[in-house]
């Protein structure tokens, strides 16, 4: 039997499209009873903020054919596209790619509603966009840094953290803009111009959040291994690498309750309930109150100050930190094996394995 099916009329810069849209009536999130045309009518209703920070960018696209999983059941899994699929329409962009083993091939990117209305189509949720602009794909735009709870710590700790790390990128010569994670952590951005590629980015990361560390030392850390973490909210640097990517501004999550990662003002961080901007609420709250992020772009700073901190830390013994598993090994990285596993006489000086 054919699924049901209708027909949008989704307006974009340059006219109107029709985009078909398969089983309107699947109950993407079970415990809000919020289905695939819901999410269609969200992504059209913030289209505009969302293009605003997501557009112009290969984007991930995370895909759950039948959506979420009821709040105390198993999760579902979903899976993830990057490559256009077969049939893909024109009005979806694509822009070649190449990734960290050199590989090369075309990934998607979204430049008008009726992209995104295709992505809600084909069942994503979530929407994972790159730090840099498809037109110029190594070297980005934006400062990222992921503020991720850790077992024993929540949200409210995330943010006593992030208004420090406002400050030291603020002496660094950057302004920090703010996002809830979806989930229970904070991402902070800051824009900058695109003259470093991801690998000095992902050190300017890296000397913003050892800075941090040193001023909240019981509160922050960076340690890459989860053993050595502790009670404490995590810096997760690997995020500055090339294709690795986070939720972006206004995706929804494929979490119970439909939280979305939302752009939030300053003043708005103390004593804030994330759970709050969901796939219902962030469409009023744009109404009321506009995009925190409207501007983002207007004055990108630069990474010398920060780049200069990552040189000094060097200088000082801090060199370079581990990078994620699927990655080729890097200069100067340390061995890849948890500290608890590690025999100090099975490894030489520049982190790698002795051969027997």
């Amino acid at each position: 039997m054919a699924s049901e099916r209708v027909t949008l009329t989704v307006v974009d810069p340059d006219g109107e499209r029709e985009v078909a849209l398969s089983s309107p009536n699947r109950v993407v999130w079970p415990d809000l009873g919020i289905t695939k045309a819901e999410l269609a009518e969200y992504v059209q209703l913030v289209s505009t903020p969302f293009l605003n920070a997501n557009g112009n960018r290969a984007v991930s696209l995370e895909r759950f054919r039948d959506g979420i999983e009821a709040a105390g059941k198993p999760r579902k899994e979903g899976f993830f596209s990057k490559n256009p699929p077969k049939g893909t329409p024109d009005f979806v962009d694509a822009e070649m790619m190449t990734y960290n083993s050199g590989r090369q091939h075309p990934q998607i990117v979204l430049n008008r509603t009726s992209a995104i209305v295709w992505a809600v189509q084909m069942n994503t949720i979530v929407f994972h966009p790159w730090a840099s602009l498809a037109t110029d794909p190594d070297n980005p735009v934006e400062l990222r840094i992921d503020l991720d709870p850790q077992p024993g710590t929540d949200f409210a700790d995330a943010v006593t953290a992030a208004h420090t790390l406002r400050e030291v990128l603020r002496e660094a010569g950057l302004d920090a803009f703010a996002k809830t994670s979806g989930n229970r952590g904070l991402h902070i951005f800051a824009p900058i111009e695109p003259t470093h590629e991801f690998l000095d980015v992902r050190h300017a990361v890296i000397a913003a959040g050892r800075e941090l560390e040193r001023r909240m030392p019981e509160q922050v850390t960076m340690n890459w291994w989860k053993e050595e973490r502790g009670e404490r909210i995590f810096v997760d640097f690997n995020q500055a690498n090339r294709d690795r990517t986070m939720a972006g501004a206004y995706s929804p999550r494929a979490l119970p309750g439909a939280t979305v990662s939302t752009p939030v003002l300053w003043e708005e961080l103390d004593g804030l309930d994330p759970t709050v901007f969901t796939v219902r609420s962030i469409p009023q709250r744009l109404a009321e109150i506009g995009d925190p992020w409207a501007d983002m772009q207007a004055s990108p700073g630069r990474i010398d100050t920060l780049l200069e901190w990552w040189e000094r830390d060097k200088e000082n013994g801090l060199g370079e930190l581990s990078f994620p598993p699927e990655f080729p090994k890097m200069p100067g990285e340390p061995p890849r094996v948890q500290p608890s596993k590690k025999v100090a006489g099975n490894w030489d000086a520049e982190g790698n394995p002795i051969d027997d």
